[in-house]
Protein backbone atom coordinates (compact mmCIF):
# COMPACT_ATOMS: atom_id res chain seq x y z
CA UNK A 1 0.00 0.00 0.00
CA UNK A 2 1.10 3.68 -0.85
CA UNK A 3 -1.85 6.12 -1.16
CA UNK A 4 -3.44 4.28 1.06
CA UNK A 5 -1.17 5.43 4.47
CA UNK A 6 -0.71 9.18 2.88
CA UNK A 7 -5.15 8.87 2.99
CA UNK A 8 -5.12 7.60 5.95
CA UNK A 9 -2.92 10.52 7.52
CA UNK A 10 -5.54 13.06 5.86
CA UNK A 11 -8.34 11.92 6.94
CA UNK A 12 -7.09 11.48 10.14
CA UNK A 13 -6.96 15.11 10.41
CA UNK A 14 -10.87 15.13 11.67
CA UNK A 15 -10.15 12.57 14.29
CA UNK A 16 -7.04 15.02 15.94
CA UNK A 17 -7.89 18.41 14.87
CA UNK A 18 -4.94 19.94 16.91
CA UNK A 19 -2.51 17.12 15.39
CA UNK A 20 -0.39 18.49 12.28
CA UNK A 21 -0.38 16.87 8.90
CA UNK A 22 3.49 16.03 8.94
CA UNK A 23 2.86 14.03 12.52
CA UNK A 24 0.32 12.43 10.94
CA UNK A 25 1.98 11.57 7.48
CA UNK A 26 4.71 10.16 10.35
CA UNK A 27 3.29 8.21 11.76
CA UNK A 28 0.46 6.78 9.01
CA UNK A 29 4.02 5.79 7.33
CA UNK A 30 5.99 4.81 9.88
CA UNK A 31 6.68 1.22 9.03
CA UNK A 32 7.51 1.75 5.79
CA UNK A 33 10.11 5.41 6.56
CA UNK A 34 11.98 2.45 9.41
CA UNK A 35 12.10 -0.16 6.94
CA UNK A 36 15.05 1.10 4.09
CA UNK A 37 16.84 1.81 7.61
CA UNK A 38 16.76 -1.40 8.52
CA UNK A 39 17.70 -2.99 5.23
CA UNK A 40 20.72 -0.11 4.83
CA UNK A 41 21.53 -1.70 8.25
CA UNK A 42 21.22 -5.16 7.15
CA UNK A 43 19.17 -6.02 10.02
CA UNK A 44 16.00 -7.10 7.14
CA UNK A 45 16.06 -8.43 4.06
CA UNK A 46 14.20 -8.12 0.38
CA UNK A 47 14.97 -9.43 -3.18
CA UNK A 48 13.64 -7.72 -6.02
CA UNK A 49 11.89 -10.61 -8.39
CA UNK A 50 10.29 -9.23 -11.22
CA UNK A 51 6.99 -10.75 -12.13
CA UNK A 52 6.57 -11.83 -8.89
CA UNK A 53 3.33 -9.58 -8.47
CA UNK A 54 1.92 -7.76 -10.85
CA UNK A 55 1.77 -4.33 -8.45
CA UNK A 56 4.79 -4.79 -7.17
CA UNK A 57 8.20 -6.91 -7.94
CA UNK A 58 9.48 -7.53 -3.85
CA UNK A 59 9.87 -10.62 -2.22
CA UNK A 60 9.74 -9.13 1.69
CA UNK A 61 12.12 -11.99 2.82
CA UNK A 62 12.53 -10.78 6.50
CA UNK A 63 11.20 -7.20 8.21
CA UNK A 64 9.98 -8.69 11.58
CA UNK A 65 10.95 -5.48 13.37
CA UNK A 66 9.16 -2.96 10.87
CA UNK A 67 6.36 -5.05 9.87
CA UNK A 68 5.22 -7.67 11.79
CA UNK A 69 1.60 -6.85 13.45
CA UNK A 70 3.17 -7.63 17.21
CA UNK A 71 5.84 -5.25 16.47
CA UNK A 72 3.23 -2.41 14.57
CA UNK A 73 1.49 -2.44 17.53
CA UNK A 74 4.43 -1.46 19.86
CA UNK A 75 5.40 1.02 18.00
CA UNK A 76 1.97 2.36 17.84
CA UNK A 77 1.86 2.51 21.29
CA UNK A 78 5.56 3.93 21.65
CA UNK A 79 4.82 6.69 19.08
CA UNK A 80 1.36 7.25 20.81
CA UNK A 81 3.32 7.72 24.15
CA UNK A 82 5.89 10.10 23.35
CA UNK A 83 3.73 12.46 21.16
CA UNK A 84 1.05 12.25 24.60
CA UNK A 85 4.23 13.12 27.14
CA UNK A 86 5.09 16.21 24.60
CA UNK A 87 1.94 17.54 23.60
CA UNK A 88 -0.48 16.04 26.40
CA UNK A 89 -3.28 15.91 23.80
CA UNK A 90 -4.74 12.28 24.58
CA UNK A 91 -6.89 12.53 21.17
CA UNK A 92 -4.18 12.98 19.24
CA UNK A 93 -1.91 10.62 20.88
CA UNK A 94 -4.66 8.00 19.98
CA UNK A 95 -4.76 9.14 16.56
CA UNK A 96 -1.37 9.12 16.24
CA UNK A 97 -0.84 5.43 17.78
CA UNK A 98 -3.99 4.25 15.54
CA UNK A 99 -2.43 4.98 12.85
CA UNK A 100 0.75 3.59 12.62
CA UNK A 101 -1.01 0.30 13.76
CA UNK A 102 -3.02 1.36 10.27
CA UNK A 103 -0.11 0.75 8.21
CA UNK A 104 -0.10 -3.24 8.92
CA UNK A 105 -3.54 -3.08 8.45
CA UNK A 106 -3.79 -1.76 4.65
CA UNK A 107 -0.71 -3.75 3.79
CA UNK A 108 -2.50 -6.53 4.89
CA UNK A 109 -4.95 -5.85 1.73
CA UNK A 110 -1.96 -6.03 -0.97
CA UNK A 111 0.74 -7.99 0.73
CA UNK A 112 0.92 -11.18 -0.42
CA UNK A 113 1.43 -13.64 2.38
CA UNK A 114 4.60 -12.58 3.35
CA UNK A 115 3.57 -10.63 6.52
CA UNK A 116 4.75 -11.80 9.90
CA UNK A 117 2.63 -11.83 12.84
CA UNK A 118 5.26 -11.17 15.23
CA UNK A 119 9.05 -11.78 15.00
CA UNK A 120 10.12 -15.30 14.32
CA UNK A 121 6.39 -15.97 13.55
CA UNK A 122 6.28 -18.59 10.66
CA UNK A 123 2.96 -17.48 10.48
CA UNK A 124 2.54 -15.29 7.14
CA UNK A 125 -0.49 -13.33 6.18
CA UNK A 126 -1.54 -11.26 2.93
CA UNK A 127 -4.45 -10.81 0.92
CA UNK A 128 -2.71 -9.94 -2.34
CA UNK A 129 -4.13 -7.49 -3.90
CA UNK A 130 -1.31 -6.31 -5.47
CA UNK A 131 -1.74 -9.13 -7.95
CA UNK A 132 -3.81 -7.16 -9.99
CA UNK A 133 -2.80 -3.73 -11.50
CA UNK A 134 -6.05 -2.65 -12.24
CA UNK A 135 -7.69 -3.86 -8.45
CA UNK A 136 -4.98 -2.62 -6.30
CA UNK A 137 -4.63 0.99 -8.51
CA UNK A 138 -8.43 1.51 -8.03
CA UNK A 139 -8.84 0.79 -4.03
CA UNK A 140 -5.73 3.00 -3.32
CA UNK A 141 -7.07 6.36 -5.32
CA UNK A 142 -10.00 5.80 -4.16
CA UNK A 143 -8.73 5.50 -0.61
CA UNK A 144 -6.62 8.79 -1.54
CA UNK A 145 -9.71 10.74 -2.65
CA UNK A 146 -11.88 10.18 0.68
CA UNK A 147 -8.42 10.92 2.25
CA UNK A 148 -8.57 14.33 0.81
CA UNK A 149 -12.05 14.99 1.15
CA UNK A 150 -12.41 14.66 4.68
CA UNK A 151 -9.27 16.71 5.14
CA UNK A 152 -10.53 19.50 2.93
CA UNK A 153 -13.65 19.17 5.23
CA UNK A 154 -11.67 20.03 8.31
CA UNK A 155 -9.02 22.31 7.08
CA UNK A 156 -9.03 25.27 4.58
CA UNK A 157 -6.30 27.74 3.61
CA UNK A 158 -5.21 30.56 4.34
CA UNK A 159 -3.70 31.78 2.15
CA UNK A 160 -2.67 30.58 -1.31
CA UNK A 161 -0.14 28.12 -0.31
CA UNK A 162 -2.23 26.11 1.60
CA UNK A 163 -4.19 24.81 -1.47
CA UNK A 164 -0.67 24.73 -3.73
CA UNK A 165 1.38 23.10 -1.09
CA UNK A 166 -1.25 20.16 -1.06
CA UNK A 167 -2.26 19.66 -4.50
CA UNK A 168 1.45 19.58 -5.42
CA UNK A 169 2.18 17.17 -2.78
CA UNK A 170 -1.22 14.91 -4.13
CA UNK A 171 0.05 15.18 -7.34
CA UNK A 172 4.02 13.93 -6.58
CA UNK A 173 2.34 11.32 -4.90
CA UNK A 174 0.26 9.99 -7.87
CA UNK A 175 3.48 10.50 -9.79
CA UNK A 176 5.39 8.47 -8.09
CA UNK A 177 2.61 5.66 -7.25
CA UNK A 178 1.61 5.54 -11.01
CA UNK A 179 5.27 6.00 -12.54
CA UNK A 180 5.97 2.58 -10.30
CA UNK A 181 3.83 0.43 -12.56
CA UNK A 182 5.60 1.46 -15.80
CA UNK A 183 8.88 2.21 -14.78
CA UNK A 184 11.56 -0.35 -14.52
CA UNK A 185 12.43 -2.17 -10.84
CA UNK A 186 15.45 -0.76 -8.45
CA UNK A 187 18.53 -3.30 -9.56
CA UNK A 188 19.23 -3.90 -6.32
CA UNK A 189 18.38 -3.64 -2.83
CA UNK A 190 20.36 -0.73 -1.98
CA UNK A 191 19.08 1.38 -4.50
CA UNK A 192 15.52 0.21 -3.61
CA UNK A 193 16.37 1.22 0.20
CA UNK A 194 17.92 4.36 -0.79
CA UNK A 195 15.18 5.49 -2.88
CA UNK A 196 12.95 4.41 -0.17
CA UNK A 197 13.94 6.95 2.18
CA UNK A 198 12.47 9.77 -0.10
CA UNK A 199 9.37 8.91 1.74
CA UNK A 200 10.92 11.33 5.08
CA UNK A 201 10.14 14.47 2.81
CA UNK A 202 6.63 13.97 2.70
CA UNK A 203 6.65 14.64 6.58
CA UNK A 204 8.27 18.54 6.49
CA UNK A 205 5.67 19.07 3.50
CA UNK A 206 3.01 18.23 5.73
CA UNK A 207 3.81 20.49 8.24
CA UNK A 208 4.42 23.39 5.41
CA UNK A 209 0.87 22.20 4.40
CA UNK A 210 -0.51 22.41 7.63
CA UNK A 211 0.81 25.83 9.12
CA UNK A 212 -0.79 27.93 6.00
CA UNK A 213 -4.36 25.95 6.14
CA UNK A 214 -6.74 26.56 9.65
CA UNK A 215 -8.86 23.58 10.99
CA UNK A 216 -12.41 24.30 10.40
CA UNK A 217 -15.19 22.18 12.50
CA UNK A 218 -18.90 22.95 11.42
CA UNK A 219 -18.64 26.46 10.51
CA UNK A 220 -16.56 28.10 13.20
CA UNK A 221 -12.69 28.32 12.20
CA UNK A 222 -10.43 27.27 14.74
CA UNK A 223 -7.10 29.35 15.26
CA UNK A 224 -4.55 28.63 13.10
CA UNK A 225 -2.81 25.04 12.60
CA UNK A 226 0.89 27.00 12.87
CA UNK A 227 -0.23 28.06 16.28
CA UNK A 228 -1.21 24.74 17.80
CA UNK A 229 2.21 23.13 17.16
CA UNK A 230 2.21 19.45 15.56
Amino acid sequence: MFLGHYAVALAAKRAAPRTSLGTLIFAAQWLDELWPILLLAGVERVRIVPGLMAANPLDFVSYPISHSLLMAIVWGAVIGGIYFAVRRYVSGAWIVGLAVVSHWVLDLVVHRPDLPLWPGSTTRVGLGLWNSIAISAAVEIILLILGLAIYLRTTRAIDWIGNWALAAMVGLLLVVYVGGFFGPPPKDEHTLAVTTLVLWVFIPWGYWIDRHRTVVLGSRPSVPIELQGP
